[in-house]
């Protein structure tokens, strides 16, 4: 049972990453002059793909690993759904980070501030995505 645990810490662990990311980080980033904004943006948004995809990956490891261990299909539920996160990104987040990062140089600082408002927006479904995965993992560890 030690590695379902395991599926339900990093799980929540990516629950938490993003909720910080939509409730702590964005609020301060939006707090910003346009020009510090942009010049936060590339290092912030680099950072925080490369550690909620991490997440996102252990804990669905995990959730495998643990069906594979227990039987129990409910760790396959929570596993698929914390490592749709990954096609949510490619699909939804990441074409709004190319324009961001696109507009850095273009002196065109105002239009990033809206599409950074945007990607905020969507940053919430991750938090949906890792809460819902937390649940369906406590529901399999209960």
């Amino acid at each position: 049972m030690i590695i379902g645990s395991l599926a339900l810490a990093t799980a929540g662990a990516f629950t938490g990453a993003s909720l910080y990311v939509n409730y702590v980080e964005q609020p301060a980033r939006l707090a910003l002059s346009d020009d510090a904004l942009i010049k936060e943006w590339e290092p912030s948004d680099h950072r925080g793909f490369v550690l909620l995809g991490g997440l996102a990956a252990v804990a669905a490891l995990f959730g495998f690993i643990a069906y594979r261990e227990l039987e129990d299909v409910r760790w396959v539920f929570g596993a698929l759904v914390v490592i749709s996160s990954w096609p949510y990104t490619y699909l939804a987040i990441v074409p709004l980070n190319n324009r961001i990062l696109a507009l850095i140089g273009a002196d065109a600082a105002h239009e990033a501030r809206n599409v950074i408002k945007l990607w905020g927006r969507l940053e919430i479904g991750q938090t949906a995505i890792g809460v819902l995965a937390t649940l369906i993992y406590l529901w399999a560890a209960g």
